[in-house]
């Protein structure tokens, strides 16, 4: 009984359209379960292909698929009978009723987006950038962090630079006095580097020497600056722009021997003097450089002499009598 149960639901689900079909079911069904109780009365096992038919159902399932969802303009569409009464009036007779498509705004849409989100600015990408890692600086305009916009929003700290190129800017003049190569001898052998002096001035008053050292040339006259602008000191001047009064200085073997001048004499001197005088702001002077030649001893040895020079008024404080006396 249940063989003949599978038979009649699987034929009758494949044939059930039809009434005639299902009647030839019945039949075929009845006539299989009579051979194949015939069969087990003789004690014969039944064939397997009654039970299961040879020929198999296939069923053609098609793969869902997948439904993109995309972004549409909000504006309405138009109805197609208002579009033919807008042709109908461009195309009348009479051209002064004709709209201009100059004067038409344009039809503004919305911009699809597979992932639902709107793509981020390159201000968002920086600011995120530095919440997790700190502030870019990259030196080229990639995301916004350009060398200007990062250098006003960056801590200075002294005069540290950041990278070879770089300069200071606080209104220093530079000029390189010198450049040598230097050799310094240790267990393994010599290591060669390179020794800049360089002087640093405003031109208002404020002069500064300075010695730097390193592997390169770049990297040593920006040590060199950096010095100088941590020794600078201040020249008196008067109002012709000259010194107040004589003064010697000494560094070393070198001595340098400094005078005032008249307007329009100018700046008579030559070598470290002449340079450190121009940047101090001095236009009229005389300077003798007596002893050693070396630049960085003369420059020295002005420096020294310009910090012994005194105002007038400073004179007469010292002194405690009125300043017109210094001259009696």
């Amino acid at each position: 009984m249940a063989t003949s149960s599978i038979c009649s639901i699987f034929l009758a689900s494949s044939l059930s359209n039809t009434t005639s079909t299902s009647n030839h079911v019945k039949f075929i069904c009845s006539s299989t379960s009579t051979k194949i109780s015939s069969l087990s009365s003789f004690g014969f096992f039944p064939k397997l292909s009654l039970l299961f038919p040879r020929t198999k159902l296939s069923f053609q399932c098609r793969a869902p698929c997948p439904s993109i969802v995309m972004a549409v303009a909000s504006e309405q569409q138009p109805d197609p009978e208002e579009e033919e009464a807008e042709e109908g009036k461009v195309e009348g007779e009479d051209p002064e009723e004709e709209e201009s498509l100059e004067g038409r705004a344009p039809v503004r849409t919305s911009t699809v987006y597979f992932d639902k989100r709107r793509p981020e600015t390159e201000l968002e990408i920086a600011a995120a950038y530095e919440a997790l890692y700190g502030p870019a600086y990259s030196g080229i305009s990639v995301l916004g962090n350009d060398v200007d916009s990062v250098d006003k929003h960056k801590e200075k700290k002294g005069f540290r630079l950041t990278k070879k190129t770089d300069k200071i800017k606080d209104g220093f003049e530079e000029r390189v006095v010198q450049v040598r190569r230097v050799t310094k001898v240790v267990k393994g052998g010599k290591q060669m580097s390179f020794r800049a002096v360089v002087i640093v001035g405003d031109k208002n008053g404020k002069v500064g020497v300075g010695v730097g050292k390193a592997k390169e040339v770049i990297a040593a006259v920006q040590k060199s600056a950096v010095d100088a602008r941590r020794h600078v000191v201040t020249v008196p001047m008067t109002k012709y722009l000259t010194f107040p009064h004589r003064a010697d200085g000494h560094y070393g073997a070198a001595k340098v021997m400094l005078r005032p001048a008249t307007a329009g004499t100018g700046v008579i001197a030559g070598g470290a003097v002449r340079v450190v005088l121009e940047l101090a702001g001095v236009e009229n002077a005389l300077g003798k450089q007596l002893g050693s030649d070396n630049p960085l001893n003369n420059a020295r040895a002005v420096i020294d002499a310009v910090s012994q020079m005194r105002q007038f008024r400073e004179v007469a404080e010292y002194r405690g009598i009125p300043m017109e006396e210094l001259w009696k």
